[in-house]
Order: C-alpha cells, then sequence, then structure tokens
C-alpha cells in the first residue's frame, strides 16, 4: 500500500462547464421530472401537485397558511389560492385559531384526508419502481450530499440578508 497522494484532478477545459454546474443543471432536469410525475399522480385523484402538498403539510396538525407557506418555500398568497381551492372542493376547511383571530388554521376534511392517503399510496408505488434500478446507498448519499448543499445555501441566504 502507497501512501502517495493521488494526483490532483485537471482543471476543466476552458469554458467546459464545471461539475458543480453540471450537477445543478441535474437538479433542475431531475426536480422538472419529479414535478410532472407529481402531476400525473396527483391527478388520479383529482388533485394537483400544489394541492397535494398543501394537504400534506396540513395532514401532522393544522396549520395556517403562513406557516405552510415557509414548511413548502413558497409565497404566502400562492398557498392562500390553493388552500381556498381546497375548502371549496371539500377537501379542508377553515378553523379559528385561538393563537392568531386573523390566521385560521387549515385542516383536513375526511375527503382531502382519503385523497391524500390514495395519492400518497401512489406516489410509494412510483417509487419502489424507480428504486428497483438505484441501488439505496447511492440514494442515501446523495439525499445526504443534497442536504449538505441545502444547509450551504441557507447559510448563503442568511447571510446575504444581513
Amino acid at each position: 500500500m502507497s501512501d502517495a497522494l493521488p494526483p490532483p484532478t485537471p482543471a476543466p477545459a476552458p469554458g467546459a462547464p464545471d461539475a458543480f454546474a453540471l450537477l445543478v443543471a441535474d437538479v433542475y432536469e431531475a426536480a422538472g421530472a419529479l414535478r410532472r410525475l407529481g402531476e400525473r399522480t396527483a391527478a388520479t385523484e383529482g388533485l394537483t401537485q400544489a394541492r397535494w402538498q398543501v394537504l400534506s403539510v396540513a395532514s401532522e396538525q393544522p396549520v395556517t397558511v403562513p406557516q405552510a407557506a415557509r414548511r413548502l418555500g413558497v409565497t404566502r398568497q400562492n398557498v392562500q389560492r390553493v388552500a381556498n381551492d381546497l375548502v371549496e372542493r371539500g377537501h379542508a376547511a377553515f378553523a379559528d385559531n385561538p393563537e392568531h383571530r386573523g390566521s385560521p388554521l387549515l385542516t383536513l376534511t375526511p375527503t382531502g384526508r382519503t385523497a391524500l392517503e390514495r395519492v400518497t399510496e401512489r406516489a410509494d408505488a412510483h417509487h419502489r419502481v424507480l428504486l428497483k434500478t438505484l441501488p439505496e446507498q447511492d440514494v442515501t448519499a446523495a439525499r445526504a450530499l443534497l442536504r449538505r448543499l441545502l444547509t450551504e445555501l441557507d447559510r448563503e441566504e442568511r447571510a446575504a440578508a444581513e
């Protein structure tokens, strides 16, 4: 066994995209493909992916629209439109919020809970099919890398805000 260090990785050729830029492009491409799959999956229960996400956030415990927006990383106005739509369709309801009269709590109705359970079961089936071709250790490593990237992006965002 040699104690020699491996040779340094050569710099990319001038004008060639670097590995991080390619990773970012792949993440965006994967996000788009997963959004399309999510839309098709949600449509089986008459939902959109946005409705599915808001139902999911409110499924654990009632949440305000601003709380749901922060959790999903989208605007409050966007979640408000989706929440109003879910209420209109009978999938959710607004309940009084004892901590803030002006910000009601979004709760799931039995119809919404059933739709969420069904679409989640379909998504789980899709995931199992996809995972048959991807080794679990690779998925775990990719997730760990993405979590580290998100931590660095959060740190960068906080620093920029200061």
